[in-house]
């Protein structure tokens, strides 16, 4: 197959001291004592957070949803298109962001400029949908009231880092080891590994991973469903001409082992660079990987050098 080559993408701006920062929940319900912890730690960083109407809504029928498909839509959109706003951080994620993705006005979204978007998880959904529609850069950090990010001054730093001063971050490194050793070059992407899945078929999503450095990561799925996930990825044609693979944390996934020899039995044969254990996703000290900004993956050494600092 032909595929379209994944891009570089826009760089948003840095953060400066002072700026409004919009927190929204495109997805689960928000505990308000993280939510306001959360916000203590933004304003201690010398930004000004802003709590969008909804955050702490929960729907009536569906709980695991913070309020329903239109008001979560509406406080993405608002935020995003309020000049104000120079930044919009996710709460927590859970599920519900595919839900609204169609709800957008990607036109108005795209008018208001490129801003910053951080999330992960279920943010998977719009980590694909903002690269495909609107061509930014986005990044794969803790989110606003998360107890990782509460409680783990290691996430707290690399995102305030990247947020205020990218030129700090150039080079991501981590304890990851070489499940095929090597080195590649590509332009970051990827996310939740069922999000991923989840996504094929539809019209905000990229239909491929070629030219990629592809990050996976999952939390609380079972081995055979992540089975499930690569084996619908590799026979979709959605992993072929990916240049390297960062594989994140695999909480509550089964025992390690087994899914370690999963994704090697799995990934091993795309021929490419793969590093386990990179230090992203569901797990303490989860380090801010910027999505649309082309790198060098040294699997061996467990670092990923930017090109260009992930904001400008």
């Amino acid at each position: 197959m032909n595929h379209p080559r994944v891009t570089e993408l826009v760089r948003p701006s840095r953060l400066a001291p002072g700026a409004r920062v919009a927190v929204v929940a495109p997805s689960g319900p928000v505990p308000e004592e993280r939510l306001q912890a959360g916000l203590d730690l933004l304003r201690g960083w010398g930004l000004d957070p802003v709590v969008a109407p909804h955050v702490l809504d929960r729907h009536a029928d569906f709980p695991y949803l913070a309020g329903t498909d239109a008001d979560r839509a509406a406080d993405l959109q608002d935020a995003w298109c309020d000049p104000s706003v120079d930044a919009v951080l996710c709460a927590r994620g859970g599920y519900g962001a595919q839900r609204i993705v169609d709800l957008l006005d990607w036109d108005a979204m795209r008018a208001a400029g490129p801003k910053v978007l951080v999330g992960f998880s279920d943010v998977t959904a719009l980590h694909e949908a903002f690269a495909v529609r609107l061509g930014l850069v986005t990044l794969h950090g803790p989110m606003a009231a998360g107890i990782d990010f509460l409680k783990n001054a290691r996430a707290q730093e690399q995102l305030r880092a990247t947020l205020l001063a990218p030129e700090t971050v150039r080079v991501i490194s981590s304890a990851g080891r070489a499940l095929v050793p090597g080195r590649a070059r590509g332009v970051l992407l990827g996310g939740c590994l069922c999000l991923l899945a989840a996504e094929r078929g539809t019209p905000h999503a990229r239909t491929s991973a070629a030219g990629g450095l592809l990050c996976l990561e999952d939390v609380g799925e079972e081995t055979y469903r992540l089975d499930r996930y690569l084996t619908q990825l590799l026979r979709a044609g959605w992993l072929e001409g990916v240049r390297g693979v960062l594989l994140g944390s695999w909480e509550q996934c089964g025992p390690y082992e087994r899914v370690r020899a999963l994704l090697a039995e799995r990934l091993g044969g795309l021929g490419v660079p793969v590093v386990e254990d990179f230090g992203f996703g569901h797990c303490d000290g989860a380090l801010t990987i910027p999505f649309g900004v082309a790198a060098e993956l040294d699997a061996e050494a467990g670092t990923v050098t930017l090109d260009e600092p992930a904001l400008r």
